[in-house]
């Protein structure tokens, strides 16, 4: 069983940054793909970006592709999202999600653990 943990989020104007990290724990964490995905109030929770269980595959929506980048630090147990050129509709909640095996992903269904959130808000 792998336990996920958010941190990082905060509140930041537009054009800020910020950087979320997702620790985890439990066996095998390097066997899993990551992801990170976010929702805004009233709307349904999206994929935001995901990568391999070696780091060397990372994929993105298109709407924060150019702007976000997903890494992992497999020896610490922790996925990172670093958040830059924050906007207003960036607003939500991230949750950090893991998938055991080997491709990326970006469907909600495919990840098997979730943790429990980090509040993002962007102001403008």
């Amino acid at each position: 069983q792998v336990q996920l943990v958010e941190s990082g989020g905060g509140l930041v104007q537009a054009g800020g940054s910020l950087r979320l990290s997702c620790a985890a724990s439990g066996p095998s964490f390097r066997s899993y793909v990551v992801g990170w995905f976010r929702q805004a109030p009233g709307l349904e929770r999206e994929f935001v970006a995901a990568v391999s269980w070696r780091g060397d595959s990372t994929r993105y929506s298109d709407s924060v592709k150019g702007r976000f980048t997903i890494s992992r630090n497999n020896a610490k147990n922790t996925v990172y999202l670093q958040m830059n050129s924050l906007k207003p509709e960036d607003t939500a909640v991230y949750y950090c999600a893991a998938a055991y095996g080997v491709g990326v992903r970006d469907q909600r269904g495919d990840y098997d653990y979730w943790g429990q959130g980090t509040q993002v808000t962007v102001s403008s």
